[in-house]
């Protein structure tokens, strides 16, 4: 009984040893360069030697479809760049692309717009944050990648393109018969649009930073100054419809707001070579504490949510609006030898605090939310020429049309100063009465 209990056991572990070496030797064949990259190669040889239409098609074309596939498949947002593509991401920093100037990610697996960038033809034609595009050019976007869709949605200037669009609030389906245009933005405005930036009623100034380009930072400086010279005493800071862009220039804006060496931003990666700390170099604090409220909403994304997640989280602002898109990841661009480059997810945003942003987004501290149409009717002052192109009932619909976010803003500011010029008197009340009740 000895022995056959014995050779049992043996036996057993014979088998759950028989089937470890089998699972690791399986894992080990999945993750071995070798047999790998020869199918691939082999693959690769059978498409070009066999595949119907592949006449023209060269190893050059094999290998970007391969790496465009397999970098799409990470996530939403990495992307493997052609020279052509590199080169208009280029020129998308610095202010000037050709395009619709729709800025879209994939969110719940749907192409989604982010925001529509001001004085653009997709800005123009009225269409908003959150919108689906399920159509371009007649062609469906299910299935299709986010690269494929931008590919389709750009081109030259001067062509056109419909764009399908699905309104998730009103389930209302409708096509965009657009213009491309190339598309010149200034990064900081004022109310009007404009870069005079005048005070309102109470001396309180508004700033709008369109987009975070490489000038964003310095022309916000230039607007500070000019509000700080005609005696400014609060600042609405608009993110509202504001898709991001550079990570430094949301540093650059932080830093105006907070003292030297204030913690703005962190990133945590795989590789510990992401892992960073941003902080407040410049001059800091500009604004010597003077109140500030920052609106946003579903189109402020990425370096907006920066922002506005490290004054919120540092209490150095009031932030208003609404919930924020969510998009807190960072795509380093690592060039490649051929003129082509890798935009990778390598690592997340996280505020001081270090709440995480990506798929989160920042909530306000105070939830002003706004219909369709007021977001509409909001968007279309805001665009030069908008209003002139509507009917006469909807103009004047329009020209008087109030913007309940900047309204509740304003309003917290009158009322943050008006406390702030009164808290001395009321402190003078409470020490008197406090004095008094001592002497009875």
């Amino acid at each position: 009984m000895i022995y056959g209990l014995l050779t049992a056991g043996l036996g057993v572990n014979l088998l759950i040893g028989a089937r470890i070496y089998i699972n690791s030797a399986e894992a080990a064949q999945k993750d071995s360069a070798y047999p790998n990259l020869k199918l691939f190669s082999e693959v690769m040889e059978k498409v070009r030697r066999d595949y119907v239409d592949g006449q023209s098609l060269t190893y050059q074309d094999l290998v970007y479809g391969a790496l465009k596939g397999m970098v799409n498949e990470l996530d939403p947002h990495s992307e493997f760049l052609d020279p052509e593509k590199y080169k208009e991401l280029q020129s998308d920093t610095e202010g000037r692309f050709g395009g619709l100037g729709i800025v879209v990610a994939m969110k719940d697996n749907f192409v989604t717009v982010v925001a529509p960038m001001e004085d653009t033809p997709g800005f123009k034609a009225g269409i908003l944050s959150g919108d689906r595009i399920i159509k371009i050019d007649g062609k469906s976007t299910e299935n299709m990648g986010l690269p494929d869709a931008v590919k389709l949605l750009r081109g030259d200037p001067g062509t056109e393109v419909t764009v399908t669009i699905l309104r998730p609030s009103s389930a209302q389906v409708k096509d965009y018969h657009l213009k491309r245009d190339v598309i010149n933005i200034d990064m900081v405005k004022d109310i009007n649009g404009k870069k005079e930036f005048p005070l309102s009623d109470g001396k309180i100034g508004y700033i709008r930073l369109v987009q975070f380009g490489e000038k964003t930072s310095d022309d916000l400086e230039v607007a500070l100054n000019k509000l700080k010279s005609e005696g400014m005493q609060g600042l609405v800071l608009d993110l509202r419809w504001n898709p991001g862009g550079l990570l430094d220039q949301a540093v650059g804006v932080c830093e105006k707001f907070l003292p030297r060496g204030q913690l703005i931003v962190s990133t945590e990666g795989r590789n510990p070579s992401q892992d960073m700390m941003r902080k407040a170099a410049g001059r800091g604090d500009e604004l010597h504490d003077m109140p500030v409220v920052v609106l946003v909403n579903l189109g402020s994304a990425s370096a907006s949510e920066i922002v506005a997640g490290c004054l919120q989280d540092l209490h150095r602002a009031v932030i208003v609006g609404e919930k924020t898109f969510g998009k807190g990841s960072v795509q380093s661009i690592i060039p490649l030898d051929d003129g082509s480059a890798l935009r990778l997810t390598t690592a997340k945003y996280y505020t001081p605090s270090h709440k995480v942003i990506h798929e989160v987004g920042i909530t306000p501290n105070i939830s002003v939310p706004i219909t369709d149409n007021q977001e509409r009717d909001i968007l279309l002052k805001r665009t030069p020429g908008g209003v002139e192109t509507l009917d006469e009932k909807d103009r004047d619909r329009v020209k008087d049309a109030r913007d309940p976010q900047l309204d509740r803003a304003t309003d917290l500011l009158k009322g943050i100063l008006l406390f702030t010029e009164r808290s001395p008197t009321i402190e003078r009340q409470v020490l008197k009465s406090a004095k008094a009740e001592a002497v009875n």
